[in-house]
């Protein structure tokens, strides 16, 4: 394999569910780290499991999992797997950030400009 760490950021769409299938992880080969900080949907859990299992790829590293917050029970005992509860974005700065963008919508809310991100009606 080309790639030894394969790292998912992209956004879910009906183009990326299950991108990261049996073939992807398989190219990935027995050295291979796959890292998910995306979506836990973009990538085939069960077969994540099965190459973990199998000893297919090296490692994983998941922040998302595919039905949150529950967790498959068979990456629980693995020892090339690391997990966390989706807390990826979870830093002082991102929390800075946020109630920064969560304050100037505020004011601009009520001095009646258009707000920085508003939420559609779709």
């Amino acid at each position: 394999a080309k790639v030894d760490v394969l790292v998912l950021c992209c956004a879910l769409t009906d183009q990326t569910t299950c991108m990261i299938d049996k073939d992807v992880l398989s190219a990935l080969g027995k050295d291979g780290i796959i890292i998910n900080i995306a979506r836990g949907s973009i990538l085939d859990e069960k077969e994540l499991v099965k190459c973990l299992v199998e000893g297919k790829i090296a490692g994983a590293g998941l922040d998302v999992f595919e039905n949150e917050p529950d967790v498959p029970k068979e990456l629980l005992g693995l020892d090339n797997v690391v997990l966390s509860p989706h807390i990826g974005c979870c830093t002082p700065e991102s929390f800075d950030n946020m109630a920064d963008h969560v304050i100037a919508n505020f004011q601009a809310f009520f001095s009646g400009k258009p707000l920085l991100s508003p939420v559609g009606e779709d």
